[in-house]
Formats: C-alpha cells, structure tokens, sequence
C-alpha cells in the first residue's frame, strides 16, 4: 500500500508538498487568508455564539446576530432540531483603503437538539439589538411539579 502522495504524472514532489503544508498554516493563523463559506456545511469559518438557557418553564437560545436583518433569517424546528439559517449582507458604503476587516459577512447556519419536553408549536422568535432570542416553551409534562408530602 502506498502511502506516498502522487501528482498526475505520478511523481512525488516534495518541495510542493511543504509548500502545500506552508499554505495552510498560514491560513490557520491568518483568517483573511482563508476562503470564507466556501467549504461544507460544518467546516464553516464562522457560526454565530449562543447561549442556550434553561428557565423554569422554558428554555431559551440567545445568538449574537449584529447588522443581521430579521428578513434575512430563516428559523426552523425538525426532529427535534432547531436551525437558525441566515445571512448577513456586505454593505455597500463605499470605504476607502480597508486596513484591517474583522467584520463579516456571508451566510451561516445553527443547528441545536432540543431537550426533550419542548412544546415545538408555541417557540417564539424575537429580534432586538443585534441579539435573536428564541424562546422555546416547556410541554406541561415536562415542567417541574411541587408535590406537598403529608406526615401521618
């Protein structure tokens, strides 16, 4: 079994197979060096930060979505799946000479299991500053029930 990679006219090249290797640490350190959404659905550069949190009765999914439009969002719950897909448009002020770019733009996609008890047909979605709120209420069953222990 060869382990060796072969170019086309099958001869190995080590010189190219460093610089292959140079590329991509450069662009493990250099995040304008990489190719923004361009690979497969997990290998994404960027995915929103969310906190998930669990109240008495619900539970909610706060994601940080700043210059997102609510219009271009597109929430949905499957198999007790919820996935927030969305994205966020390059804005088209015209800038001068960009020195440094940390914003982004693009499209991006949330996938989270739910837990179970989840009353799928009263989730809520709300948009507020740059921050969607999903809240996702409790079946009744699920909810946390005060049982009074009588002494005999």
């Amino acid at each position: 079994m060869n382990i060796v990679r072969r170019t086309r006219n099958g001869a190995w090249d080590p010189m190219g197979e460093l610089e292959r290797i140079r590329q991509e640490i450069d662009e493990m350190f250099d995040p304008s060096a990489r190719r923004l959404f361009t690979e497969g659905l997990f290998e994404r550069d960027f995915s929103p930060a969310l906190d998930v949190v669990e109240h008495q009765d619900s539970f909610s999914v706060d994601v940080d979505l700043p210059g997102v439009d609510k219009k271009d969002l597109d929430i949905s719950v499957a198999n007790n799946v919820l996935t927030i897909k969305g994205e966020k448009r390059e804005s088209t002020e015209s800038k001068g000479k960009v020195y440094r770019k940390e914003t982004w733009s693009g499209s991006f996609q949330r996938t989270i299991s739910l837990p179970r008890g989840v009353d799928a047909g009263k989730i809520d979605a709300r948009m507020r500053d740059g921050v969607l709120t999903v809240t996702l209420p409790k079946m009744e069953e699920a909810k946390p029930r005060q049982i009074a222990v009588s002494v005999k």
